[in-house]
């Protein structure tokens, strides 16, 4: 699902509306580790992580944290989504020269652009770009 490009396409969604249509008895979960070099009994577990055990494909996570939010690899999604008016690239400090959107000649300067996260939450960026 993330096609090997040298980043992906994170959306956020309700929860109560992500209908799986195939394979749901075969998709699997992780959760990662936060900071491996904090000693074990420290170490914070990140959302669940869900993929599909066959091909590897990332689809979506989930947090109990917030369980009324999931947010799924766009190219998981098999209905059409809005186009976006405004794009946000994040952790930028990490993406390789040709992925970096920043070296796109004629690129819109208008979207935001941050070499970590932003201050404000992806459910923050949604409220205040698409009145949800």
């Amino acid at each position: 699902t993330s096609g090997g490009g040298g980043y992906t396409i994170n959306i956020m969604g309700m929860s109560d509306t992500l209908q799986v249509t195939k394979g749901k008895d075969t998709v699997r979960s992780y959760r990662a580790v936060k900071d491996k070099s904090v000693p074990k009994s420290e170490q914070v577990l990140c959302q669940n992580r869900y993929f599909c055990p066959t091909c590897a494909s990332y689809l979506w996570a989930h947090s109990e944290e917030w369980p009324e939010w999931i947010y799924p690899y766009a190219s998981a999604i098999d209905t059409e989504l809005p186009v976006p008016k405004k794009m946000t690239s994040i952790m930028l400090e990490n993406a390789v020269e040709w992925a970096d959107p920043r070296n796109i000649p004629g690129r819109d300067t208008s979207n935001e652009m941050f070499d970590e996260y932003p201050s404000y939450s992806l459910e923050q960026w949604h409220k205040d770009h698409s009145g949800i």
